[in-house]
């Protein structure tokens, strides 16, 4: 039987990354849209999903939750791929089982300029590549279905197809 668990969203953190298990990872929220349409008014709608994200430096050379500690702030638009995990515990108060799902980041990619002049980058495919003298021109994005119109902004693939960029927003890919 075949499985799969991968999660790919393009949203917005909705508070700091907080530093966990002794500074070894990182826990932020994170929101998407989905949309709806209303049956009263007939209009689409986006209706917020909020998601608990957490994310771990893999290595010593793959420091992942340092750099979103160091470097996103609640607001920023992130595109995230990872995969899900259910977490389980006892609670302390009410006595029953409590469980929550949550998204463990393994690769992300800045959506917008980084405005505080750090370095930007993302995930352990996002290394510093050299910068090339021009830019090429890009084809047109294809129409998007219903489905998709969520999105602020265009699909441009895994950051894994993308062959590494750079970190400052002179070098953001799109």
């Amino acid at each position: 039987m075949a499985n799969l668990n991968k999660v790919m969203l393009i949203g917005r953190l909705t508070r700091d990354p907080e530093a966990i298990a002794g500074g070894k990872g990182a826990k932020f929220g994170f929101a998407v849209n989905n949309r709806k349409k209303n049956q009263d008014t007939q209009q689409w709608e986006e209706v917020p999903v909020f998601i608990d994200m957490e994310i771990w430096n893999a290595s010593e050379t793959s420091r992942q939750a340092d750099r979103i500690l160091q470097t996103v702030r609640k607001g920023q638009q992130l595109y995230i791929e990872g995969h899900l995990k259910l977490d389980t515990w006892d609670d302390k108060n009410g006595g029953g089982k409590r469980s929550a799902l949550r998204v463990v980041v393994e690769n992300f990619q800045y959506l917008e300029p980084n405005t505080r002049g750090e370095g930007g980058g993302g995930g352990e495919s996002m290394a510093r590549a050299p910068r090339p003298a021009a830019a090429p021109a890009r084809a047109p994005q294809p129409a998007y279905s219903r489905s998709s119109e969520s999105y602020d902004e265009p699909d441009t693939g895994s950051s894994r197809s993308q062959g590494g960029a750079g970190g400052s927003e002179d070098e953001i890919p799109f």
